[in-house]
């Protein structure tokens, strides 16, 4: 019998790799934001999210979704969302390897490091599964909004930096570790919040404060199974901060009645709800009217994680081609021996590694909140790099997938793998502010001048290192002036992203990373990838990214 199905010139599965030993970008963004630090944790989380057994869990989360059950089987009222046992597997991990809130516990703050390597154990987890870091990421930046109100804080913190998992729905002194979510966006507002319509009617005063009653609800509530919430509703005195409990002190449940779940495009190992409060009990955090600052002391922080998070994906995305290419036969040759595919190759390669960079000295600046130049820098890096990152993660995405053709459609296998990718990439554009938000952020940032200073500073030891680089610096302060209105603010949002990026490499990358990247972004403006001159060192570029 002739043989008609015989499997040829497919590639193996990328498994069983180390995520963080191969990862010079992120090592060299390591050396210069945080030198001496132990690298040995990075390793291996790594290996462990490289690794088979976690790979197989990412998928299973993802194709086993979560489950709303707002009754148990006796007609009882149980708004409960029920996860696929990966799910629960992959937050053990999470939780273990320190990307919530251990970067407040005093032991991890003594190394001085503390968020520079949570925002590295970060992203190599996201490479592994994004979607799942949804309530992580929250608890990450919880910390920074409950200082305003110490009794809360006193209560949860130690479970809130354990590295214990707990996801039973108990009450807070009876978990081993709790997870917090957050609650801004209602139907008729979005990103206005201060059309929000829930409200919050006085009642009474405890051992966390002043307590309110709340009624209406939230058209977007990620993470419904998390033990507490920050929560925007309407007091007597305005629009207020409030903590919300999924359990109360006394051991019954707050009542919070889970409507639906959101059917995304992507993050779909993530339960997203709609939320109704009838009645609820909260306790306000901050002053009355003031809720649109307090919990934007958490947003500032999952801004950070959008931009690593987008990160990650990228560079998972440009090692999945890299993979597929160097094994994939085309022509005669290995794929990336073609000399254009090695150029759209060697282009992924320079956009992963500038996003390392930003991204990793955004984290840094949160790391020295009492030095007045990281607090200027973060105030405006945050803004340039949720804004710019974002926008360009998922248009790597979907040159990655093209460098694996057809198989990099499919949602099976290895190949599945960018196209979970590829879903994923515009959540983090769209959460927590979208690209219009972030470049109205930065003309707000650049209009005080300390800020603009500070920027200038942060610039200062690149000069000198390209010409294309120093004519973006030295043309930087008329940017400012010209691009001050909203409508261009955007392209402002951009040149002075490409310009931080540029002056970052001169510092931390090799010299053909460096020039590449300085002539196709600042000199050339190329906007396709896969453009990148004759004068590119190719070769050079894509040893530096290749994982194995």
């Amino acid at each position: 019998m002739a043989v008609t199905h015989e499997v040829l010139n497919q590639v193996t599965p990328l498994t069983d790799v180390n995520l963080f030993d191969g990862h010079a970008a992120l090592r060299g963004a390591l050396q210069f934001n945080a030198p001496g630090l132990d690298l040995g944790v990075l390793s291996r989380l790594g290996q462990q999210a490289g690794s088979a057994e976690m790979q197989q869990h990412a998928r299973l989360a993802n194709v086993h979704t979560p489950q709303l059950r707002t009754h148990d089987r006796f007609g009882h009222r149980i708004d409960e969302v029920e996860f696929h046992p990966s799910y629960h597997a992959l937050m053990r991990l999470a939780t273990a390897s320190g990307l919530h809130g251990t970067p407040y516990a005093p032991a991890e703050r003594a190394s001085g490091h503390a968020h520079v390597a949570r925002a590295a154990a970060f992203m190599l987890f996201t490479e592994l599964e994004p979607s799942v870091l949804c309530p992580i990421s929250m608890t990450y930046a919880v910390t920074p909004a409950l200082r305003d109100n110490p009794a809360i804080l006193r209560d949860w913190a130690p479970q809130l930096t354990s590295r214990a998992y707990d996801p039973v729905l108990k009450p807070w002194r009876e978990k081993a570790g709790v997870t917090m979510g957050m609650g801004m966006t209602e139907k008729q507002g979005g990103s206005d919040v201060r059309a929000n319509t829930s409200q919050a009617m006085p009642d009474g005063h405890d051992a966390w404060g002043e307590r309110y009653r709340l009624t209406g609800h939230k058209w977007f509530f990620s993470a419904p199974m998390c033990d507490a919430f920050l929560v925007l509703a309407q007091a007597p005195g305005g629009l207020s901060c409030f903590f919300l409990p999924r359990v109360l002190p006394d051991g019954t449940r707050n009542v919070l009645r889970i409507q639906r779940l959101k059917d995304k495009l992507g993050n779909k190992a993530n339960a997203s709800s709609e939320v109704e409060f009838d009645d609820t009990l909260a306790w306000r955090v901050g002053e009355e009217g003031r809720g649109v600052p307090q919990i934007l002391a958490m947003g500032t922080m999952t801004r950070l994680d959008c931009a690593l998070g987008t990160t990650a994906l990228m560079r998972q995305a440009l090692s999945q081609a890299l993979h597929h290419t160097a094994e994939r036969q085309a022509f005669g040759k290995p794929l990336i021996e073609q000399p254009l595919m090695r150029n759209v190759l060697a282009d992924l390669a320079l956009e992963t590694e500038a996003a390392v960079a930003l991204s990793m000295r955004l984290a840094r600046a949160f790391d020295r909140p009492e030095d007045e130049h990281e607090r200027l820098l973060a105030r405006v890096l945050t803004p340039i790099a949720k804004f710019w990152i974002c926008k360009r993660g998922a248009l790597m995405a979907q040159e990655a997938m093209e460098c694996l053709g057809g198989n990099g459609y499919v949602e099976e296998g290895g190949e599945g793998v960018l196209a979970r990718i590829y879903r994923e990439m515009p959540v983090n554009s769209i959460w927590e502010g979208a690209g219009n938000i972030m470049a109205l952020d930065l003309l707000r940032a650049l209009r005080k001048g300390d800020v603009a200073a500070a920027l200038a500073r942060e610039l200062a030891p690149a000069r000198g290192q390209h010409a294309a680089l120093d004519h973006m610096i030295e043309a930087l302060p008329a940017l400012i002036d010209t691009h001050a209105e909203e409508t261009t603010a955007r392209r402002l949002a951009r040149d002075v992203a490409l310009t931080v990026q540029g002056a970052l490499l001169a510092q931390t990358a090799p010299a053909p990373v460096f020039g590449a990247f300085c002539a196709s972004r600042l000199a050339e403006r190329h906007d396709v990838f896969g453009t990148l001159g004759a004068q590119a060192d190719a070769s050079a570029i894509l040893r530096r990214a290749t994982l194995i």
